[in-house]
């Protein structure tokens, strides 16, 4: 008698507000599970684009800081002043393809004949490509995006900046930390910026809480001028494994 029932189908309802849906599978698209379904695929393209460029370049230096930083700035300057020293040594220079010391980075390349390329990513304000680059991708993505530029380059300076430098930052030093990848060089640039920070590691994370070890702060390294970042670069690079030397 009750052999052949069939087992009614479980409907899972899905709530209006879930994240997954209202933001990456995008439901509001005229075709509706076939539209979420290709947003992944736009997602994937973002990778295979990004790498494709990414592969195509050797040794590189990837600049970080604030969007915010102006021409007339003194950060804006001894940026483009690194990235135009750091290109005429063989670097591509990489940046968020945004303003500010992003644009600094890529103008030094730019003007001297180097490699300098943009990941840029699309926002409401703020950022548009710069049009210093000779490559340049547009991300809509944040998370694709950062993955690119976290692995970019051979070496990443930071100057400062906001939250998504500082992210950047920290994105990096946890996977040198947790030995995800290898030890590249990690330069933090201006110590009247970044000193506070460290201040705040040594005194907090190390000793009132020890949430990191002392040698978590040899991980990076802070320079006040163009000239000792130039210097510490080029002797840390020649200690990386399987990469062209300068």
């Amino acid at each position: 008698m009750f052999g052949n029932r069939k087992k009614a189908k479980k409907v899972v309802s899905q709530p209006e507000n879930c994240r997954v849906i209202t933001e990456l599978l995008d439901p509001e698209g005229a075709d509706g599970d076939a539209v979420q379904s290709w947003r992944v695929f736009r997602i994937m393209s973002e990778f295979v684009q990004g790498f494709e460029l990414l592969r195509s370049h050797g040794l590189a230096v990837t600049f970080w800081g604030s969007a915010r930083t102006t021409p007339d700035d003194q950060y804006y300057k001894e940026a483009e002043e690194l990235a135009s020293k750091l290109a005429k040594k063989g670097f591509t220079v990489i940046s968020g393809g945004g303003p500010g010391i992003m644009e600094a980075s890529n103008v030094g390349a730019f003007k001297v004949g180097g490699k300098s390329v943009g990941l840029n990513i699309e926002l409401p304000f703020e950022q548009k490509l710069n049009p210093y680059t000779t490559e340049s991708l547009n991300f809509n993505f944040f998370f694709s995006r950062k993955v690119m530029l976290t692995f970019a380059s051979e070496v990443y300076v930071y100057f400062p900046g906001g939250f998504g430098t500082l992210d950047e930052f920290f994105e990096i030093i946890t996977l040198i930390q947790t030995k995800k990848i290898d030890p590249i060089p990690v330069v933090l640039y201006g110590k009247d910026y970044w000193g506070p920070l460290i201040q705040f590691f040594e005194q907090n994370l190390i000793k009132k809480y020890k949430t990191i070890s002392q040698g978590d702060l040899d991980l990076f390294h802070i320079v006040d001028n163009v000239e000792d970042a130039l210097r510490y670069i080029e002797k840390e690079v020649k200690k990386i494994k399987n990469v062209r030397q300068i």
